[in-house]
C-alpha cells in the first residue's frame, strides 16, 4: 500500500550543490528541486492532455504515427523514474535491503495500477464501482512504470562496476563506469526490434465487448498474414498482447479510433465511417508487453542522467553531458522518422520515439536545472514543485479522476447536476461562451492549480503520499 508520511524536517527544498553528493550523509533520499519541478510539470501535462485533449486533439495522443504533446507524458515519467534511481539507491548500503525495497515498491505500483486502471473505478462520469474479472485490464501506466523501475533498479544494484565517485569529467567517463547498463539497453533494443520485425502476425478475429458501442457483440475478422508491419491491425505489439494477455483484457478505446481511416471527424472522436476497416472496432493495449520492453530504454537513459548528477561536480560539466546527449537523441529520432526508417509511434514505443521523447526530456530538464539550480528562479515554479513532491496524490485524485468522481457522487435530481459540472458549465464554459476554451481553462485552474494548492498545503505540514 501507499504510505502517507509526515516529515518533521523539511528537506524537500534541497538542491544538489557543486560538491559531490557522496559527501552528504542523509537518512533519506535527497530531493532535487529541479527534478521535483520536472515531475510536477509531467503530472500537470497528464491532467491537461487527459481532460482537455478531447476538445483540443492536437495535444491529445496521435492516432497512430506521429507525436503530440500527450505522447511525451509517459516517457517523461520513465525518464524521471530512471533519474531518481541513483539518488534513491545511493543511501542504501546493503544490496539485500536495496533489492527488498525495489521489489516491495514494484508490488505497490502494480497494486495501484490494477486498482486504478484495471476497471474498478469508473470515475468521474460514471457513478459505478467494480469490474467484470473476465474484462479486467492488466496493463496500464503504473504497471509499465513498475516494470521499467524493477528492471533498471536491479541493474543499478548488480551491474555497477565501481563505487568511486571521483571520476573525470570527460564525456565518456560516466558511460565507461556504467558500461553494463548500456549493454543491457542494447540487448533490450535488439530483442524488441527482433520481435517487432520478425514476428509473424496471422489473421485474427474479435467480438466487440464495449457495451456502449452500436456494434456490441458483433464479430469482426482482420486479414494480416504478414511479418514486420507497423500498421494498426497487423503489428507484432498487438499480436503478442492478444496472445498473452487475451483480447478481452486490453484497452477498449485506443487512440487509433480517431484515425482518418476510422472516422470522418479525425482527429476528433466520432462515429465510425460506414466503410471503416474492421480493426477500427478492435481493442489495443498502449501499455502492452512488447512496448513495455522498449519503454525500459527511456528509464535507462534517465538513469544515465542521474549518474551524471551524482558523479560530476559542477553545473557546466553536468549540463554539457545532458545537453549534448539530449540533442543527439532528438536528432537521431527525427532522422529515423522522416527518412521512414522507423516512424515515431507511442503505441508501439518505437526506437525513434524513445530517442525523440528522451531527448526532449533531457532538454526540458536541463532548462529547468538552469533556471532553478543555477539562476535561482525556483519561486516561479513553486506550484509545480508542490505537485512533484506529492505526485502520487495528484495523479490518483486528479489524473485518475477519483476526487471528481467522489464529488459527482453527490448530486441533485440528476447525476449531471453536480458541483463539478456546475463549476465547469457556469464559471468557465458559460463565461467564455466556448466549450473548447472553457474546458481548457477549467483544467488549468480548477484541476491543475487547485491540486497544486492542495499539495502546497500538505507540504506546509510535511505530509506526502509515497510509494
Amino acid at each position: 500500500m501507499a504510505e502517507i508520511k509526515v516529515d518533521p524536517v523539511d528537506n524537500h527544498n534541497m538542491v544538489i550543490p557543486e560538491t559531490e553528493i557522496s559527501a552528504q550523509k542523509p537518512h533519506r533520499a535527497l530531493r532535487v528541486a529541479s527534478l521535483d519541478i520536472f515531475r510536477g510539470l509531467t503530472v500537470a501535462l497528464m491532467i491537461l492532455v487527459d481532460d482537455a485533449g478531447g476538445e483540443w486533439p492536437m495535444i491529445g495522443h496521435a492516432p497512430w504515427h506521429g507525436c503530440n504533446l500527450a505522447d511525451f507524458v509517459m516517457p517523461f515519467f520513465l525518464f524521471i523514474v530512471g533519474m531518481a534511481i541513483p539518488l534513491a539507491l545511493k543511501i542504501i548500503p546493503s544490496k539485500g535491503k536495496a533489492v527488498k525495497k525495489v521489489v516491495f515498491r514494484t508490488l505497490k505500483l502494480l497494486f495501484w495500477g490494477l486498482l486504478l486502471q484495471g476497471g474498478f473505478s469508473h470515475a468521474p462520469d460514471k457513478l459505478t464501482y467494480g469490474v467484470d474479472m473476465q474484462m479486467i485490464r492488466f496493463c496500464g501506466i503504473l504497471q509499465r512504470i513498475a516494470f521499467a523501475y524493477l528492471v533498471v533498479a536491479l541493474a543499478e544494484i548488480f551491474l555497477k562496476d565501481a563505487e568511486s565517485n571521483d571520476i573525470a569529467a570527460g564525456y565518456c567517463s560516466v558511460f565507461r563506469l556504467y558500461c553494463w547498463h548500456w549493454l543491457l539497453g542494447a540487448c533490450i533494443l535488439l530483442l524488441y526490434l527482433a520481435m517487432l520485425y520478425g514476428t509473424y502476425v496471422p489473421d485474427w478475429q474479435f467480438a466487440v465487448h464495449d457495451k456502449e458501442s452500436a456494434d456490441y457483440g458483433r464479430v469482426f475478422t482482420v486479414d494480416c498474414n504478414v511479418r514486420g508491419k507497423l500498421n494498426p491491425p497487423c503489428n507484432a505489439v498487438g499480436y503478442i498482447d492478444r496472445e498473452i494477455l487475451g483480447i478481452n483484457h486490453m484497452y477498449l478505446k485506443p487512440a487509433w479510433r480517431r484515425a482518418k481511416a476510422c472516422t470522418e471527424n479525425s482527429p476528433y472522436e466520432g462515429p465510425f465511417k460506414n466503410d471503416a476497416p474492421s480493426w477500427c472496432h478492435a481493442p489495443f493495449e498502449p501499455e502492452g508487453i512488447l512496448s513495455s520492453i522498449s519503454a525500459v530504454l527511456s528509464t535507462i537513459i534517465g538513469v544515465h542522467f542521474g549518474h551524471v548528477l551524482v558523479h560530476l561536480k559542477g553545473h557546466s560539466e553536468r549540463l554539457k553531458q545532458w545537453i549534448m546527449m539530449g540533442f543527439a537523441l532528438l536528432m537521431l529520432g527525427i532522422v529515423l522518422h522522416f527518412t521512414h526508417a522507423i516512424p515515431l509511434n507511442k503505441q508501439l514505443y518505437t526506437f525513434s520515439y524513445v530517442c525523440v521523447t528522451s531527448g526532449a526530456a533531457a532538454l526540458v530538464f536541463s532548462a529547468i536545472y538552469i533556471l532553478v539550480d543555477i539562476w535561482g528562479l525556483k519561486y516561479m515554479f513553486v506550484p509545480l514543485k508542490w505537485i512533484g513532491m506529492n505526485a502520487m496524490l495528484v495523479y490518483v485524485m486528479a489524473a485518475e479522476g477519483i476526487f471528481a468522481g467522489f464529488i459527482n457522487g453527490w448530486y441533485y435530481e440528476d447525476p449531471h447536476n453536480t458541483l463539478v459540472y456546475w463549476i465547469e458549465k457556469h464559471l468557465f464554459i458559460g463565461v467564455w461562451n466556448s466549450r473548447r476554451v472553457g474546458i481548457l481553462l477549467y483544467v488549468i485552474f480548477a484541476e491543475i492549480l487547485f491540486w497544486a494548492i492542495i499539495a502546497g498545503i500538505l507540504h506546509r505540514f510535511g505530509i506526502y503520499w509515497k510509494l
